[in-house]
């Protein structure tokens, strides 16, 4: 990278990174995106607010004082280590186990942020396999990566609904407290998929009265589930300060949090200005195929076509001319395509090569990798997985498949508002094959549906204007900006 790093150097570096969102305290050549990030991509599609800005900057001052190795965490490491009662400290943290697919990964590391941010805590992250290969430090001077040597990290693959620290489990033996009254020196959060009504109650107010007594919360979770913090009432006024329009939660969480390393920001520039820098516009579309089988399916193809030529994406081919006009001047869209399988590819491809398009524009059609098969625990896999992610999110118009992390990061580090493919039954494209995003964040797979007042059941999709159910899962929950009715 030496000879890019150099050339680099010279460049002209935005002043403001991202309108203030991130702090200009980086050597630069450590993590190139921070920096050239600005050059690929569209301004934001919002600004950041004044408040969000500055409760960054104290949120990385506070990381500076607390995290790994520093004064005090070595202090409240030993309180762990010795297993003592805890004294109150002036740091308290909340460790991220790496865990599931990697856009479940990127969706639930903005969450777990998020809620440090809102309650005081340092965010530590266990680096998994691949943390460290993928992302870049977002935090200056100190680590956010987890030591390796920290004291909880061989339970972690252990820790479940039944571990004797899981705080839902402490509920339902009505065990949250110590034989002397006070609060333990750390508590599990089990906020998996498959969590059950007490795991839930973490979204209760009372509860979180009772967790911010702990100095150690070690949270597994593969759910996007920000939009339910929103609906904590002791959260609201400081989440609304933040973030004025609810719809650009993950937007810039984001883009503070996920700079692909040195390594991934070369696969990303190097497809970019091979394939897409020189179209007239970029069209990303994201196939995540849920039925079992090999594939590729005629009705999956069928249902791309139709949704792209249906909301003029793509235009249309004529299958009785040879050629339709010339011009010097044609208009280009280069179509990035990720899917594991190639068959969508080479048949779209084929398509435009075969035939000339109606209105003479020149289609190209791209895929980066076809791995055919989801390889989560394998380095080079993810690398291209991440890098994917990122090339859709530099995309004008995105089309993005039903219940799909993948997507749900590239819509939402893009700005983008994707078209969503409706999610076929009984192997048959559906009609209509598309709709349009109410707005670009993720969905929250498994939210609660309670009351924790009232201590029953309830509809969280309709209590407050900016969460809503989700397109393309009706049980979901996400935000939306009641302000700008779509």
């Amino acid at each position: 990278f030496s000879a890019e790093e150099d050339s680099f150097q010279s460049a002209e570096v935005p002043k403001e990174l991202l309108g203030g969102l991130l702090s200009a305290e980086f050597d630069k050549k450590s993590c190139l995106s921070r920096y050239q990030s600005a050059f690929y991509r569209k301004e934001l599609s919002r600004k950041p607010s004044s408040y969000l800005i500055s409760r960054l900057r104290s949120y990385e001052a506070l990381h500076q004082r607390c995290g790994p190795y520093t004064e005090s965490y070595n202090k409240t490491l030993q309180k762990l280590k010795s297993g003592n009662q805890p004294e109150s400290s002036d740091c308290n943290y909340l460790v991220w186990i790496s865990f599931s697919g990697l856009g479940n990964r990127i969706l639930t590391l903005a969450s777990a942020f998020l809620y440090a941010l809102l309650t005081n805590r340092v965010l530590l992250v266990d680096p998994g396999v691949d943390m460290v290969d993928l992302f870049c430090e977002p935090f200056p001077e100190v680590s956010w990566f987890l030591p390796s040597d920290f004291p909880l990290k061989t339970q972690f693959d252990s820790f479940d609904q039944i571990s004797p620290h899981c705080y839902g489990r402490l509920l339902k033996n009505n065990n949250t407290m110590n034989s002397n009254g006070s609060s333990r020196s750390f508590v599990y959060l089990h906020l998996v998929h498959d969590y059950d009504d007490h795991d839930k109650l973490f979204f209760c107010d009372e509860d979180q009265s009772f967790l911010q007594k702990v100095p150690w919360l070690i949270m597994k979770t593969d759910n996007y589930y920000i939009p339910s913090l929103f609906l904590i009432p002791s959260f609201e006024q400081e989440l609304s300060n933040l973030f004025p329009n609810k719809d650009s939660v993950f937007h810039f969480l984001g883009r503070y949090l996920f700079h692909p390393t040195n390594p991934v920001w070369g696969l990303i520039t190097r497809y970019y200005d091979a394939y897409l820098a020189r179209a007239d516009e970029r069209i990303g579309i994201q196939i995540r195929v849920f039925d079992t089988g090999v594939g590729p399916f005629q009705y999956v193809l069928d249902q791309i076509l139709a949704c792209t030529l249906k909301e003029n994406l793509l235009p249309k081919v004529d299958k009785e001319k040879a050629i339709i006009r010339q011009s010097w001047n044609q208009t280009s869209k280069a179509v990035i395509l990720t899917s594991l399988s190639s068959g969508y590819f080479e048949k779209m491809r084929d398509m435009y090569w075969e035939y000339p398009t109606v209105t003479g524009e020149v289609i190209g059609i791209y895929q980066p990798s076809q791995e055919r098969y989801q390889q989560t625990e394998k380095r080079t896999h993810n690398r291209k997985a991440w890098a994917e992610m990122y090339l859709l999110s530099l995309t004008d118009v995105l089309v993005t498949s039903s219940w799909s992390t993948f997507g749900y990061v590239a819509q939402s580090l893009g700005g983008l508002r994707p078209w969503i493919l409706y999610k076929p039954e009984n192997h048959t494209a559906p009609d209509p094959p598309c709709h349009r995003a109410m707005s670009m964040e993720p969905c929250f797979h498994a939210p609660p549906f309670y009351d924790c007042k009232a201590k029953r059941g309830i509809d969280t999709g309709v209590l407050v204007p900016h969460v809503r159910h989700c397109e393309d899962m009706s049980w979901g929950l996400k935000l939306v900006d009641h302000q700008d009715e779509l």
